[in-house]
């Protein structure tokens, strides 16, 4: 996986997938909050470097910030917190603990001590699976049969929430996205050539 394929297979996988639980976050202004430090409020520490490093994998740093520099994993955390029922912040937890029990056996450590390679070829096996689940051609339990929110295997809405997370911060809109702070007139239909990026605001 490169960074485009990651953002552009997924904006468009998720332009119809969010969940309620991302969904409701949005409309309450959740939004991830850069920082060099983050102390977890929901997750415990282990927890927390779990998805940390998760979710750098999902969206690394390139040229452009990764999900830490954009503050990602605390947003995830303040979603979980927040926003999630009990009943889908206990699904995230197993989905969780099932994926670095995955990691366990594949490469006998927690995922976050894993060595970069290892962790990316795992979250390359689980994130084909749950496609393949999706379209009846895996035996991973299928897209809709997970116990995560919405209904979906642990990493697709690990995903959703890492994307999330990273364009509704100010590194995402105005690095990745196109960002415009002060508009100019109305033009209601633009070829994405000519803008270039996807639009922020």
């Amino acid at each position: 996986m490169n960074r485009r394929e990651v953002l552009e297979k997924s904006a468009l996988a998720l332009g119809y997938a969010l969940t309620g639980p991302t969904l409701a976050g949005l409309l309450q202004g959740c939004k991830a909050q850069p920082g060099l430090t983050y102390t977890p409020d929901f997750f415990t520490e282990d927890q927390a470097a779990l998805v940390s490093e998760l979710a750098e994998i999902l969206l690394p740093r390139t040229d452009t910030p990764g999900a830490k520099d954009a503050g990602v994993p605390a947003f995830i955390d303040g979603m979980l917190k927040e926003v999630y029922t009990r009943d889908q912040q206990a699904a995230f937890i197993k989905g969780l603990a099932e994926f670095d029990a995955k990691a366990q056996a594949a490469f006998g450590s927690s995922f976050a001590d894993g060595k970069p390679e290892d962790r990316l070829a795992l979250v390359s096996k689980v994130h084909e699976e749950a496609m393949a689940g999706r379209t009846g051609g895996g035996t991973s339990g299928g897209w809709w049969n997970s116990a995560g929110g919405g209904g979906k295997p642990f990493i697709i809405e690990m995903k959703e929430l890492t994307l999330t997370g990273f364009f509704t911060s100010e590194p995402g809109a105005t690095q990745v996205l196109q960002y415009n702070q002060v508009p100019g007139p109305y033009k209601g239909c633009v070829p994405l050539t000519e803008v270039g990026k996807a639009w922020a605001t």
